[in-house]
């Protein structure tokens, strides 16, 4: 029986479902490049949502990360040797040629020296060495006389000047056209560079070096990595995340294998397999068995402190450490490498992408994720390792994700927001450089595939370098600080490398056995201790989950213990305490277990946090690709326990504070209905709209800038009664986000919008009805919004404080849940706490009710003046272009 079902596991996909899921591949990789073709060359890279090509300069600037952009048509650069590798050598030979034709190298422009180095360096060798191979054929590329290696070359010599250092190791960024000159040039300024930036250049430099004859790019690349093995912690052998590029003193002491080191380590091992440099090698495995003996804790992969391995430096992961199992692979250690892929698969399985970071306990702890391939990578690396046929199911569901979530009319988009399915107007150059690179080899025979890649080394970029440079006349008078001892080096894990696969695995069974135990983690969720509770002489006369502000007894209460309420500017209630204000020794020690108290609850609410959701907008033009990421409520509808959601047109409820009896009930009755925060509880506004007939509310945060790309979303807290009444969705939108749909509203009077625990993809949306006739039928708009799941339930509130203010206007805040809100302040402790704040604002008229009869009739002073204060442009200055594009996609869709 055994037998039978390793057999049937191990025919889940056919030799067909294989080619089908390969021709899969190559159809994503051209709508991704040809909508960079045809929207957005010869600019760096692809803004997908908006269908135009990101210029430095001319967008919003992304800080670090548009630090890759150099002017230098990157994206096209970094895609050279995929089009080789997916057999569209026609599309090659033409990219070389538009390459050579309209790159630029002499920019003034900074740029980062690491990402220079592997996607345009990187980029122009491995376009480099295939049309050298495609010219051997002889098929192709007559022409070519190395003209992509004398571009990387001149890439090579501009990046030579940031390691100018006494260290060796380089500076981070550097100006194409002048160098590192100091502030003219604007570089030259840095201390600190991270790990990973310095040790990450030996591949591309030693392979510039072996092609050119040239031994000074990788004299520098060798100085570098080691002055870096120099400065490792000695007792632990780790490394930092950041040092300082003069001194080399550790500015981050933290060590791991994600983000800030992760291609140090992949440079070390990879440039023994190249170079055939023993001394990397012994290096490598040095390092690696204090990787295995601190930082791998399978199947995590925890961060440490290099003077104290034993000791976490935090608690969540980061996505970039997915390429490790793919390491572990080449290293030869396969069972580490089957866990952690495989908890690494479990999470992507929860949340449809890797978050860019995520707990310990499998929580999302940033939860972006810019179509990053490690993930496919290690996968791709496993199954040539294993033959196991459950990692072509993992590649199938990284397709299907890809297509179901992140795909759009010009490409595809990165997501913002994994919970919600909400996009970022994002293509990086690496996802054409790589994922495609590995997905086409995981489903790919032999013979589909135009060269032996078994000749060729992978960059940390994907990028091909022959094997056969390690036998390329070479200097050997390389600059060296080679000071290391046999006695430092330990042989005992060197029979780890580069084993035979086939003899590890004669049974087919041995990887699941690994996995098994793992797949269950996942969705397991740790438990966590009781609140503490300070051991004392009997009770505190107020407990902190009691409390209510628009109690005067408490307020009296707290004044006893020397605890004050701030009103802040944002609206949030700030408790502060001063101990010497309290009217004894005693209530000073109660308002000190208050304060504690608080803060427990401002904790706990934090880790029983609902997830986000999403309001997508289905109607025409938007027809589900603009999605809004949404705070959740307390109490109401549970939108995680509907499997259709809540769809319905919105309306402007009137008044929009949603603070007394709805007048335009008409109109609100089978809508979702758009409110302003202030001026009372959430709770309150959700009874009013749900007596005037709303099926769903959305409170649109009314404190002007707000955004949830900068501010953490809470949940709203119910008014300190039961809520059990209310049975209708409430979500929360900042003031941006908030205003995109208002603006909608005001070009499209009608606007439908899905309300739900994520975004859905179009097909799902439009099954029942086209997006053609979202808005022309207003006969079903009773039934089209209503919940059809019958099973759904309202969401219990938390158990914790709901505090109204003194004034009556004012609302009962709720704790908030960052952390960092709950910082002490003079003598006391305050933890800041998150208020449905009162304001005096209103809506404009365009935005009160999409009726015939709203021309005729004369509008309200207050609304006049708002719109003699409030233009369209500050409302959101980049939504015009966005809405342009959107309908262009519409129309070429159509």
């Amino acid at each position: 029986m055994l037998l039978g079902a390793l057999c049937i596991h191990g025919e889940a996909i056919t030799r067909e479902e294989k080619r089908k899921l390969k021709d899969q591949v190559v159809e994503m990789f051209d709508h991704a490049y040809q909508n960079y073709m045809d929207h957005a060359y010869p600019a760096d890279e692809l803004m997908p949502l908006t269908c135009r090509g990101r210029v430095r300069g001319l967008e919003p600037s992304r800080g670090d990360v548009d630090d890759a952009l150099g002017m230098f048509s990157l994206t096209l650069i970094d895609t050279l040797d995929t089009l080789v590798l997916l057999n569209k050598t026609t599309e090659f030979e033409a990219a070389v040629k538009k390459v050579l034709s309209d790159v630029k190298l002499d920019n003034d422009i900074v740029v980062s020296v690491f990402e220079t180095n592997i996607r345009v360096l990187g980029g122009l060798l491995g376009g480099h060495s295939m049309a050298v191979m495609l010219k051997n054929q002889g098929q192709i590329m007559h022409w070519y006389q190395d003209e992509l290696l004398h571009m990387a070359k001149d890439v090579g010599l501009r990046l030579l000047p940031a390691f100018n250092t006494s260290s060796g190791l380089p500076y981070p960024r550097v100006n194409l056209k002048y160098g590192v000159r100091g502030p003219e040039t604007r570089t030259g300024t840095e201390t600190d560079t991270c790990t990973a930036c310095a040790g990450t250049m030996i591949l591309e430099f030693a392979a510039l070096s072996r092609y050119t004859g040239d031994p000074v790019f990788e004299a520098h690349a060798r100085k570098a990595l080691d002055f870096l093995w120099e400065k490792r912690q000695r007792n632990s052998n780790l490394v930092g995340t950041t040092i300082n590029i003069h001194s080399g003193e550790w500015v981050r002491r933290d060590s791991g294998v994600g983000a800030g080191i992760d291609s140090y380590y992949e440079y070390l091992l990879k440039a023994y397999v190249l170079l055939g440099d023993d001394q990397f090698l012994q290096r490598f495995n040095i390092h690696y068995a204090s990787i295995m003996k601190y930082i791998s804790q399978p199947p995590l992969l925890l961060d440490v402190h290099i003077h104290k391995p034993l000791l976490p430096a935090r608690t969540w992961m980061d996505s970039l450490l997915a390429f490790f199992p793919g390491l572990q692979v080449l290293k030869g250690d396969i069972r580490p490498a089957i866990e952690t892929h495989e908890m690494l698969y479990q999470v992507t399985k929860k949340h449809n992408f890797l978050p860019e970071a995520f707990t310990t306990d499998f929580r999302v702890h940033w939860a972006q994720h810019p179509l990053r391939p490690e993930f496919a990578e290690s996968t791709y690396f496993l199954y040539k390792a294993t033959a196991d046929p459950y990692y072509l199911e993992a590649g199938r569901t990284i397709l299907d994700n890809l297509n179901r979530y992140a795909r759009v009319p010009c490409g595809f988009a990165a997501m913002k927001d994994v919970r919600t399915g909400s996009h970022e107007d994002r293509m990086d150059s690496f996802f054409l450089a790589e994922m495609f690179k590995y997905l086409f080899l995981l489903f790919a025979e032999a013979e589909d595939v135009p060269f032996d890649v078994e000749d060729y080394i992978f960059t940390t970029e994907a990028h091909f370098l022959p094997l056969s440079l390690s036998t390329a006349p070479h200097s050997s008078s390389f600059i060296t600080l080679n000071t290391t001892t046999e006695e430092e080096l330990d042989d005992s894990n060197f029979d780890w490398t580069c084993p035979n696969t086939r003899l590890l695995f004669p049974d087919p069974a041995f990887p699941r056995n690994i996995r098994e135990p793992i797949r269950s983690a996942v969705d397991k969720s740790c438990p966590r201790p009781a609140p503490y509770r300070e051991p004392g002489i009997g009770h505190p006369p107020l407990r902190a989950q009691d409390f209510m502000a628009n109690n005067p007894e408490h307020l009296e209460l707290l004044r006893r213990m020397g605890v004050s309420l701030i009103h802040l500017k944002d609206g949030r209630v700030q408790l502060v305490q001063h101990a010497t204000q309290a009217v004894s020794a005693v209530a000073a020690e109660d308002g000190v277990r208050f304060m504690q108290e608080m803060m427990e609850l401002s904790s706990q609410q934090q880790k029983e946090q609902l997830p986000p959701r999403a309001i997508q907008i289905v109607s025409h033009p938007f027809s589900g690709r603009v999605v809004l990421t949404a705070g959740p409520a307390q109490f109401g509808t549970d939108l995680s326990k509907s499997i259709t959601g809540v769809r319905g047109f919105v309306t402007v409820a009137e008044p929009y504070s949603g603070c007394s009896d709805v007048t335009n009930a008409e109109y609100v009755q089978g809508h979702i209905a758009l409110l302003q925060r202030g001026q009372c509880m959430f709770a309150e506004k959700a009874r009013n709209i749900q007596k005037a007939g709303a099926i769903g509310g959305i409170v649109i945060d009314d404190n002007e800038g707000s955004s949830s790309d900068t501010a953490p979303l809470f949940q709203m807290a119910g008014d300190g009664r039961s809520t059990e009444d209310v049975t209708l969705p409430l979500l929360f939108l900042f003031h941006k986000e908030g205003n995109i749909l208002l603006e909608a509203l005001k070009e499209h009077r009608e606007v439908e919008v899905l309300l739900s625990d994520k975004a859905r993809d179009r097909e799902t949306i439009f099954k029942d009805k086209p997006p053609g006739s979202l808005i022309e039928n207003r006969a079903d708009m009773q039934t089209e919004g209503r919940v059809t799941d019958a099973t759904t339930e309202t969401s219990e509130p938390l158990d914790l404080p709901d505090i109204p203010t003194t004034e009556p206007e004012k609302p009962a805040p709720q704790v908030v849940t960052s952390p960092e809100e709950a910082a002490g302040a003079d003598e006391g402790t305050s933890p800041a706490l998150e208020d449905d704040h009162s304001a005096d604002s209103s809506v404009d008229s365009h935005l009160t009710q999409a009726k015939e009869e709203t021309d005729s009739e004369p509008k309200p002073e207050h609304e006049e003046r708002t719109e003699s204060r409030r233009s369209v442009e500050s409302l959101l200055a980049d939504w015009q272009d966005d809405l342009e594009a959107f309908q262009q996609m519409e129309r070429d869709e159509l």
